[in-house]
């Protein structure tokens, strides 16, 4: 088992609670495991560290008050539930860090927060002056207005998303179970993986679904997906059991250390590729798609041969080659309502025609990730 010192060490960490960690055995939100794990999280602020709380259990915190026996099935259902759970949990946390002195706020994010540079950038200040001011940050998605098209899917993704947002030296998933198994963990023959260096590591793993209880939308794949966001980025994981929060954050020799497998990325770019909701796409010519791929050049009207979906100036599209791949996922800078007038002529052309206000790209090289 490798060292886990970055993990004891770590200036600035993110700490992924999942549903299955805050919740009892009939879902109601455990009072008692909030003030546990605030007490592991408070222990390495007052060690002059700074700690991120991305949290589930909105939607679990709700059922018992709204009568529910399982986690709702419809969108609706789940944005109601949400809005009666925040406050639930919110006030949860506030009341067991202040036992500890310290304030909390609240952080709401949808995955248009991730891919607007405005909005990114406002989130990524707010963050940063909570840090600085010694509260808390207690972030969650904003299930209440996210949907089906816009939301992240699980808070693994999104505590790695929001890891690269606030440049955190380490990113902690807190979970049900003390790591990574090579098959479910309720099988006799399970074993623990204690180091992932690389995908070959995770060949042949059986990566399970929610918890025992049911109250979680992720489960170990996303777990895993989320690692592979964050090591690519340059942070290592440490996967590990709820119980065990105290000692994973002092770097103890426990869980599962999925270790650095990349560098840090422009973070327009990992938001671009890991969150963006995808509105439509373009069709490439094969010129089009050996300057964009193997050149990083801009994508140029004169290169797009066909318009897929609808979609506005702005937003997320994916750009495919003749097969229909997508090689590469950019902000577009046209509506699809405008571009088919536009496909295949020159951007010279187009000023001339239309105005300078045409010559313009379709995608610009710094929006447009590879994704190859």
């Amino acid at each position: 088992m490798q060292d886990r010192s970055p993990f004891g060490q770590a200036k600035r960490v993110v700490v992924k609670i999942g549903s299955s960690s805050l919740t009892n055995q009939d879902g109601a939100l455990d009072v008692a495991t909030v003030r546990r794990l605030s007490a592991a999280l408070g222990a390495v602020i007052a060690d002059k560290r700074q700690v991120v709380v991305v949290t589930s259990g909105a939607i679990a915190a709700a059922l018992p008050v709204l009568g529910l026996k399982k986690r709702p099935a419809d969108l609706a259902t789940q944005q109601a539930a949400a809005s009666v759970g925040q406050g639930a949990l919110l006030a949860a946390y506030d009341a067991a860090f202040a036992e500890h002195g310290l304030p909390v706020g609240q952080v709401l994010l949808t995955a248009e927060d991730m891919i607007r540079r405005s909005h990114y950038r406002n989130a990524q200040r707010t963050l940063y002056r909570l840090l600085e001011l010694g509260v808390v940050p207690i972030v969650n998605e904003n299930d209440t207005v996210a949907t089906h098209e816009i939301r992240f899917g699980d808070n693994d993704r999104l505590a790695a998303l929001v890891s690269h947002l606030v440049h955190a030296d380490a990113l902690v998933l807190l979970s049900d179970v003390p790591g990574l198994f090579d098959q479910p963990p309720n099988r006799q023959a399970a074993k623990q993986i204690a180091d992932v260096f690389s995908d070959a590591d995770l060949a042949g793993v059986e990566a399970g679904g929610v918890g025992a209880v049911g109250l979680g939308s992720g489960g170990m794949r996303t777990k895993v997906a989320a690692a592979r966001i964050a090591t690519g980025a340059g942070i290592p994981v440490l996967l590990a059991q709820s119980s065990s929060a105290a000692a994973a954050l002092s770097g103890d020799a426990i869980g599962t250390f999925f270790h650095v497998t990349g560098k840090r990325v422009p973070s327009r770019l990992l938001w671009l590729r890991h969150s963006a909701s995808v509105a439509g796409a373009v069709i490439l010519d094969a010129g089009a798609v050996q300057a964009v791929v193997n050149r990083h050049k801009s994508l140029l009207p004169a290169g797009v041969q066909a318009v897929q979906g609808e979609f506005v100036a702005g937003d997320p599209i994916d750009l495919l080659d003749q097969k229909g791949h997508a090689v590469a996922r950019g902000l577009v800078n046209f509506d699809s309502q405008e571009l088919p007038d536009l496909l295949g002529r020159s951007t010279k052309d187009l000023a001339a025609a239309l105005g300078s206000s045409y010559e313009r790209e379709v995608v610009h090289r710094d929006d447009l990730v590879l994704l190859n």
